[in-house]
């Protein structure tokens, strides 16, 4: 019998679909265990080896708990929104719908290319997953859900004094008997405050219009990462080095009506819940940075000659007598009142560069200084002193209040600022409220001083000065201690067409929810995806876009009369609102009437291990946990958190290849030629070059027009030999290596068992396809343990001891190793047991029965195979995993080395249970040591038992 990958895999690929096999149940008397990937988004690129990777981690540990008596939810969907689809769609003319269906699904796209499909890609591998329970975030089955979520955060809002989300209609009733007075909530920062009177007179419009300050999501003007090239917003995590991720387009800062989520409700919970999972502390410091939490005090500094305050927050209010300066965002809405007619000009100069740089790039910019001064002036809250007002783009407006009150003398940032406009109108000299040196730098730390030139804060330190000067603020009525979180309110609209259409209509300009029994609302057909010439949206190309609130469905667009039928928000949602809860819907997948039941959430109530990139560390894993959290102070979600335990796996890099071609010419020289010449290296397709680094030419030439008539400068031997790098496998590198090919050539079994045999499954690692026959190779002789060229081999003898011994040593090394997600061990030790057992002569079946079924989480498709051919009906995946018995690994025997005045000069085996005395006759009656002593009498014999034996003088 011959090893065929390819006719195994196929076999048992279909078996396990036509039997359900790793279909999971929502009762059982399983204990339940619910291994989730971060599931893709279907491009029409498909997926290369680095894919993957989390993949067969989270498979070979999901058929492993399966073995060990788990009901396993092992589920997989598509993240299949998203802006990739629609730029496709814009190019090519093609309908994102179609490009997503044929991208999963795999087929002929309009322009000709053969698309694998996601789905026959990931079934090629052999992955354990309950395809029953299939999520695609673009189907309106599932956005539906998506938009209800929407809903209930419309009509909820957040109780400080709860710390919880409640529902709106609670806090109607409080206006309505208490007014807002006494309300504590997440809300605007410009909320008046009205009696119960004041409500009861108002009308519905005018409470709409407050209640809008205090729903979890709400619509408001908001500086936003506008991006004109590709006619939408984007979040901080979409810009790279101030353009697109996606296109490479220009991004400026733009104020645009928005709607956002109130995440800042939820900025301790989000904090605190770190100390409750099982995440990377690389991960979890993250999020703690991006919440940002600092204590200190917020401070209201008046305007000099203008009506208004500056409020600052600030984590030293001991340093306020040291304010030199204050510094503005160029965002900041006060910035047009206190700028004079001298500044205006450079002021506006200033904002406009400012506006096209994102925030994230102002951020990491620490070496940049710029700076404007407004000609303005506030006023310092106890001297009453004028401090300068200026802008700098290291100021953010969402971050805090969008003002910094600098003090040089005890920040470095504001150190440098001061002194690089130093002497310039509006820069005072530094005043320095430390008994320390700032002649060459600030003094930064809150320790070793005490404060000079600071009125009432004399002689005082950091912890004294702070809370005497919070008093004392608050004593004038200008500040207060307070608590910040950097972390700001989301952003969650998109101008664009492929996404969640949001369920509002709009009366008079106000938002209105859809009832929840008239969902899903759907995407509408458009016959063109980019915005309309007067700048709207895509969706105000739809002609079928209105909502009829008397017979509750949607019409064509030119009904709209303003009276009983209504504009509809021609935004769509982020594409994290479908990530940030599909984990629920697994749940109960097929559930028509909600995400899912109670019943099936109370069962499963959150993930056990999630697997997936640590690049969504202040994205996804944050709206997730936000939405989680939400949806469990609304009743629905059984758990505060939704992944106990987080693994972040490396990347699989390429290696590239490259061309080296001489500057100004079409000729290319071999990597062996180019010392001294000056060449323009080129990427190559990896599928052109040898294993020897060889390039071939022809192919080469044939690849592109420009490189029909190339020359090539050869080695000696008529070579051209490439250079190699490992960088990112990236299709635009051409060094993709795809698993279908892998696959083809040497089966899916090979390549899970080489990818997680490449390292660590967090570290990075490259990719190297010459090492997959290695593995290959170990496969074939697995295979020859339990059959040869033509039969069965397996025989009925008893083991030895050496067999048992090969056999638990690898039990107990998988098992640890699993736990552990130390893969890249277990497939070492599987290598070491299939050597010894072929040196052992090893064909028992009480041996390599359980072998099959320990290698199967890693090899599934060879363990079906043996496990059949070993006479057995069914699949082996939930096999009970054998049990190590510690018992084989107990040496009875020991080689001892024995030595002659420290210098080993032969071993000998000698039983473990012997004492001193008996060792030390049986060495002193062998004929080597005889030999070695020639006649003479040791000194001293120092025996160790187990150890060592020494003989003496």
């Amino acid at each position: 019998m011959k090893y065929n990958p390819n006719e195994i895999e196929a076999k048992w690929q279909k078996y396990w679909a036509e039997n359900k096999t790793f279909a999971a149940q929502n009762n059982s008397d399983k204990p339940k265990h619910y291994v989730l990937d971060m599931f893709p988004y279907p491009s029409g690129a498909g997926l290369h080896v680095g894919h993957p990777l989390g993949y067969i981690a989270s498979d070979v540990y999901s058929r492993f708990k399966r073995h060990q008596g788990f009901n396993v939810l092992h589920p997989m969907g598509y993240d299949s929104f998203g802006l990739p689809a629609e730029q496709y769609a814009i190019q090519t003319g093609q309908r994102p719908e179609d490009t997503t269906r044929v991208n999963i699904d795999g087929g002929v796209d309009k322009e000709g290319n053969q698309i694998a499909g996601y789905r026959k890609q990931l079934d090629k591998i052999g992955f354990s997953f309950d395809w029953s329970r299939e999520v695609r975030t673009s189907n309106p089955d599932y956005y539906k859900h998506t938009q209800w979520i929407f809903i209930q955060l419309f009509n909820s809002w957040y109780c400080k004094k709860q710390n919880k989300a409640f529902d709106v209609t609670e806090l109607v009733k409080v206006f309505a008997e208490e007014g807002n007075v006494l309300v504590e909530a997440v809300c605007d920062d410009q909320v008046a405050i009205f009696t119960a009177e004041d409500w009861n007179t108002y009308s519905e419009e005018e409470q709409e219009k407050i209640l809008l300050k205090y729903r979890l999501t709400y619509l408001a003007e908001t500086e936003v990462n506008w991006c004109p090239g590709l006619g939408t917003v984007l979040a901080n995590d979409e810009i790279v080095n101030g353009v697109s991720e996606r296109g490479g387009y220009p991004v400026i800062r733009k104020k645009m009506t928005q709607w956002s989520m109130r995440i800042s409700a939820y900025a301790e919970r989000l904090l605190q819940g770190l100390n409750d999972i099982d995440w990377s502390e690389s991960i979890k410091e993250s999020q703690r940075n991006w919440i940002g939490k600092s204590v200190g005090a917020s401070v209201d500094f008046s305007l000099q000659n203008l009506d208004g305050t500056i409020s600052v927050f600030t984590t030293r209010p001991d340093t306020i007598f040291g304010v030199t300066f204050m510094t503005l965002a160029p965002e900041h809405e006060l910035v047009s009142q206190i700028t004079t007619a001298e500044q205006i000009a450079a002021v506006d100069a200033y904002i406009e560069k400012t506006a096209k740089r994102s925030e994230r790039e102002r951020m990491a910019d620490v070496k940049t200084i710029s700076g404007v001064f407004t000609g303005g002036y506030a006023e310092h809250p106890f001297t009453k002193e004028p401090i300068p007002v200026w802008i700098g783009d290291y100021v953010l407006a969402g971050y805090g209040t969008g003002a910094v009150m600098a003090v040089p003398c005890g920040d470095e940032r504001d150190y440098a600022f001061a002194n690089f406009f130093k002497g310039q109108k509006g820069m005072p000299a530094i005043k320095n409220i430390f008994d320390q040196d700032i002649s060459e730098s600030a003094f930064g730390s809150k320790d070793g001083f005490k404060l000079v030139e600071s009125d009432f804060l004399d002689g005082l330190g950091y912890k004294e000065a702070t809370q005497k000067a919070i008093a004392e603020l608050e004593a004038i009525e200008q500040g207060t201690g307070k608590t910040n979180y950097r972390l700001r309110d989301a952003v969650f609209s998109r101008q664009r067409y492929w996404g969640e259409p949001f369920p509002v209509y709009y009366v008079n300009g106000l938002p209105k929810m859809i009832d929840a029994q008239h969902l899903p609302i759907i995407l509408p057909e458009v016959a063109n995806y980019l915005p309309t010439e007067e700048g709207l949206p895509p969706l105000g190309n739809a002609i079928v876009w209105a909502w009829d609130t008397v017979n509750n469905k949607v019409v064509a667009t030119d009904l709209v009369d303003n009276k009983s039928i209504f504009p509809l928000e021609l935004n769509t949602m982020p594409g994290w609102a479908g990530s940030s809860w599909y984990w629920m819907r697994y749940m109960d997948a097929n559930n028509e009437t909600e995400f899912a039941s109670a019943e099936a959430l109370k069962y499963w109530e959150s993930v056990d291990l999630y697997i997936g990139g640590n690049e969504h560390a202040t994205g996804h894993l944050l709206y997730a946990r936000f939405w989680n959290k939400f949806l469990k102070d609304k009743g629905f979600a059984p758990t505060e958190e939704p992944f106990k335990k987080l693994i972040n796996q490396g990347m699989i890099l390429g290696t590239s290849a490259f061309v080296y071609r001489l500057e100004g010419t079409n000729s290319f020289i071999s990597k062996n030629k180019i010392e001294g010449q000056n060449v323009q290296p080129i990427h190559a397709d990896v599928s052109m070059v040898n294993a020897s680094d060889e390039l071939d030419v022809e192919r080469f030439r044939n690849w592109r027009e420009e490189y029909k008539n190339a020359e090539f400068i050869l080695d000696e031997n008529g070579k051209y030999i490439v250079g190699r790098e490992v960088e990112k496998m990236s299709k635009s590198k051409y060094n993709v290596v795809t698993p279908d090919d892998i696959c083809a050539e040497y089966g899916a079994d090979t390549l899970r068992l080489y990818e997680m045999f490449l390292g660590p499954l967090e570290q990075a690692k490259p990719w190297n396809t010459a090492g997959i026959s290695g593995v290959f190779g170990f496969l074939k002789k697995l295979c020859r343990l339990y059959f040869d060229e033509h039969n069965l081999i397996i025989t009925d003898e008893e083991p030895n001891k050496e067999n048992l011994k090969s056999l638990h040593k690898t039990i107990k090394k998988v098992v640890d190793d699993i736990e552990n997600f130390s893969f890249n061990t277990s497939v070492s030790q599987f290598m070491i047991c299939v050597n010894e057992l072929s040196a052992q002569n090893c064909h028992s079946r009480a041996i390599l029965e359980p072998l099959a079924i320990v290698i199967s989480p890693y090899a599934p498709h060879i363990a079906e195979e043996l496990w059949s051919l070993l006479g057995y009906e069914g699949s082996i995946a939930t096999v009970p995993f054998p049990v190590f018995e510690a018992k084989y690994l107990v040496e009875s025997e020991k080689e001892y080395p024995v030595s002659f005045n420290g210098k080993m000069r032969f071993t000998l085996k000698l039983p473990l249970d012997l004492t001193k005395d008996q060792i030390e006759q049986i060495v002193m009656k062998d004929e080597r040591t005889l030999k070695q002593l020639d006649g003479k009498t040791p000194n001293k014999v120092i025996i160790v038992p187990g150890k060592i034996i020494n003989l003496v003088g």
